[in-house]
């Protein structure tokens, strides 16, 4: 059973995910918040596997809620999802360097919404190629600002080090695969790799290191 946790400040989001979980055999609502700061006080509490978190709240925001989960080593355990209503939103990149699991839209499918609570609870991450094409043009073009390259990034081997920057990419380890003409076992084993050096929490998070620490994505062959 996949414990879920939903923190939006709308009553008609929380209802609409509320119906949608509590139809499914495999999950289960754990509780719901209407703010950053109940919602933390929940995650505490119920130690949900997924929580389904608005981005944009008032007082204590998405953002922050993600900053305390992702601290606290006993909520290592919890992922947490960030509902927002436009497809790039400008906390997107600190989302994701805070450890996000990934994104969903508000008006997502309703079966896109599931499958993406199934898939974050099972350890993966929810990011789209679209999106992580426009997270590295954001990036690109706010370079002014200060950032550090991962302490671990020398660590990597050379073909860790490339299949990172396919991963930066967005492309999945099937694609990868094919664009290395390896198996997916390969590419998948020295994904793990990176993710254990980097101290990665998932995929999502291994892509925020890729970009600070300048590991370019390879040109397509």
């Amino acid at each position: 059973m996949i414990r879920v946790a939903i923190v939006d400040d709308q009553a008609l989001i929380r209802m609409g995910l509320r119906t949608l979980i509590d139809a499914e055999p495999d999950l289960e609502l754990v509780g719901e918040a209407e703010d950053g700061v109940a919602g933390l006080q929940l995650v505490r509490s119920r130690r949900p596997d997924v929580v389904l978190c608005d981005i944009r709240m008032p007082g204590l925001d998405g953002l922050e809620l993600l900053r305390q989960v992702s601290a606290d080593e006993s909520l290592s355990g919890v992922r947490v999802v960030m509902l927002t209503t436009f497809e790039l939103d400008e906390y997107v990149f600190e989302a994701l360097r805070l450890g996000a699991s990934g994104f969903l839209l508000k008006d997502a499918e309703p079966a896109r919404l599931l499958d993406a609570v199934r898939l974050v609870a099972d350890g993966g991450s929810l990011l789209a190629p679209s999106v992580t094409r426009r997270v590295i043009e954001q990036f690109g073009q706010s370079r002014g600002r200060a950032t550090t390259a991962h302490p671990q990034i020398d660590d990597l081997t050379d073909r860790e080090r490339e299949i990172v920057g396919w991963v930066a990419t967005g492309l999945s380890n099937q694609e990868i695969a094919e664009q290395l003409v390896v198996s997916p076992d390969t590419v998948r084993t020295h994904v793990s790799r990176a993710m254990v050096k980097l101290h990665a929490r998932d995929r999502a998070q291994l892509v925020v290191f890729a970009i600070q620490s300048g590991v370019e994505p390879p040109v397509a062959s």
